[in-house]
């Protein structure tokens, strides 16, 4: 069975290398799909009896270790090191500063990995994360899913 929970976020990004607009620093409302797959709980009297995992869960641990780390943040990479100087410089500034070009495609690979890490640290093998959509836009959105081992 698969479940899917919607967060959303904002923050700023740039991709230095850009041919057009989104070289310049700007900012987005994202939404995160989150998928995760596991078998329906049966246990009669469990507090997750009938599902795979409550939504409220799914929300919480995301929230946790991504969501609120990212949101009304600057994501930057850091290679770009004008930039990431420059928010060095702003007093209590929220700055995630990244390996890799805060692209769509990215991100949601880099989101794929930390939320992979928690929910296997809490769940173990009952359930797994299969995909993490990425919006960048309405319009526009990267998904990262499990390999097929």
């Amino acid at each position: 069975m698969l479940i899917t929970r919607r967060l959303e976020f904002d923050a700023g990004h740039r991709i230095p290398n850009h041919g057009s607009q989104c070289r310049h620093l700007h900012g987005h409302r994202y939404a995160l799909e989150i998928t995760l797959a596991g078998a329906i709980v049966a246990t009669e009297g469990a507090r997750e009896q009938g599902m795979v995992m409550d939504f409220s869960d799914v929300k919480a641990i995301a929230r946790e270790v991504l969501v609120d780390r990212w949101d009304h943040a600057f994501l930057v990479y850091e290679g770009d090191r004008v930039v990431v100087d420059l928010l060095a410089a702003l007093p209590e500034h929220k700055t995630v500063v990244l390996p890799v070009v805060p692209t769509a495609e990215h991100l949601a690979e880099e989101a794929f990995r930390v939320l992979d890490a928690a929910y296997r640290e809490r769940y173990g093998g009952r359930l797994g994360l299969q995909r993490v959509r990425l919006y960048e836009t309405p319009n526009n959105w990267a998904d990262a899913t499990r390999a097929a081992d």
